[in-house]
C-alpha cells in the first residue's frame, strides 16, 4: 500500500510509533531495493552528483539531471514516499523554486521536494507549500554551500551557531515544512531541536534523538571505498564483492572458461549439415 506523508509525518504525536526511515536511490534497480525493503521515504538525493555522476561536489547538478534519475526511482518504487531534492540554483527566488518543485512533482512523479537553507530559505520553502508542494527543509550541514562553510564539518558546536540551526529548524516549521532533515550536527543540539519542534526531524550524522533516519544508498552498501563521513554506517562490502566478481568474470573469459556449455545455445546437427 502506497504510504503518505500525513502518516510518516503523524508519528511525531503518538508515542511508541516507529521511527521514519529514509534512503537515497538515484535508479531504477536501487528504487526497487529500498522500496522492497519497506522504506517509508525514498530521496532522490542531488548527492547523485557525487556517487553516480562523478562530480566534485552537489553543486554541479542540474535539474534535468535531477528530473532523469527522479523519473528512474519514480518507475521503480511503488510504496514509499518520494521526495525530489531541489539542486543548487533552482530555487534562487520564490517563483523559481516553486516552477521547479512543479516539475519535480508533474513530469517526475514526486510526492514532495526538500530544499537546503534554514531562516534565509523560509519565504521560498512557504511559497512552495503554498502551492500545494509538500517540503521537507534541511539545516546544519548544507552541501550545497559547503565552500562557504569551510568544508564538510560538524555544525552547531558553539551557543551562537547552535541557535542558529534552532532558528533555522523554527523558521521552516512554521514556513509549513512537513519535516525537518538534520545533517552532521551534535547529537543532544538535534535532540532538543527535535522536542521543540511538532513536525519530525530526520538525521544524518544527528544521533539517535531524531524521529527519523536517512542515509545514502551507496555509503550504506559500501560501494566505494574511498572516504565515507563518520556516520554513515557501512552495512555491507558491496564495493569488494563487485570487484572480485568482475575480476572473476575476466579471468574466466581470458582462460576460456566462460561462457561454458550452459551459457551456450545449440543448434541440430542437421541444420548445421545443410549449412557447410
Amino acid at each position: 500500500m502506497k504510504k503518505t506523508i500525513p502518516e510518516i509525518s503523524g508519528r511525531k504525536d503518538k508515542p511508541g510509533a516507529p521511527k521514519i526511515t529514509m534512503l537515497t536511490a538515484y535508479d531504477y534497480p536501487g528504487a526497487l531495493l529500498a522500496d522492497r525493503a519497506e522504506m517509508d521515504m525514498i530521496l532522490v538525493g542531488d548527492s547523485l552528483g557525487m556517487v553516480v555522476l562523478g562530480y566534485e561536489s552537489t553543486v554541479s547538478v542540474t535539474m534535468e539531471e535531477m528530473l532523469h534519475h527522479a523519473k528512474a526511482v519514480r518507475r521503480g518504487t511503488k510504496e514509499a514516499v518520494l521526495i525530489g531534492d531541489m539542486p543548487f540554483g533552482s530555487f534562487n527566488t520564490p517563483s523559481e523554486g516553486v516552477s521547479n518543485a512543479v516539475r519535480f512533482m508533474k513530469e517526475a512523479g514526486m510526492d514532495g521536494v526538500k530544499l537546503e537553507g534554514g531562516v534565509n530559505q523560509a519565504e521560498i520553502a512557504r511559497a512552495i507549500v503554498q502551492a500545494g508542494i509538500p517540503v521537507i527543509g534541511h539545516i546544519g550541514l548544507l552541501p550545497q554551500l559547503v565552500s562557504q562553510m569551510g568544508g564538510f564539518k560538524v555544525q552547531g558546536r558553539d551557543a551562537k551557531t547552535a541557535q542558529k540551526l534552532i532558528d533555522d529548524a523554527l523558521a521552516l516549521q512554521e514556513a509549513g515544512c512537513f519535516a525537518i532533515l538534520m545533517e552532521a550536527m551534535p547529537d543532544r543540539l538535534a535532540a532538543h531541536i527535535t522536542a521543540k519542534l511538532h513536525v519530525p526531524t530526520i538525521g544524518i550524522g544527528a544521533g539517535a534523538g531524531c524521529d527519523g533516519q536517512v542515509l545514502v544508498f551507496h555509503d550504506l552498501l559500501g560501494l566505494y571505498d574511498r572516504f565515507t563521513p563518520k556516520f554513515a554506517k557501512k552495512y555491507a562490502d558491496a564495493y569488494g564483492i563487485i570487484l572480485s566478481a568482475l575480476q572473476d568474470y575476466k579471468t574466466e573469459v581470458l582462460n576460456g572458461q566462460f561462457p561454458g556449455p550452459e551459457h551456450s545455445f545449440t543448434i541440430k546437427d542437421e541444420v548445421l549439415n545443410q549449412l557447410y
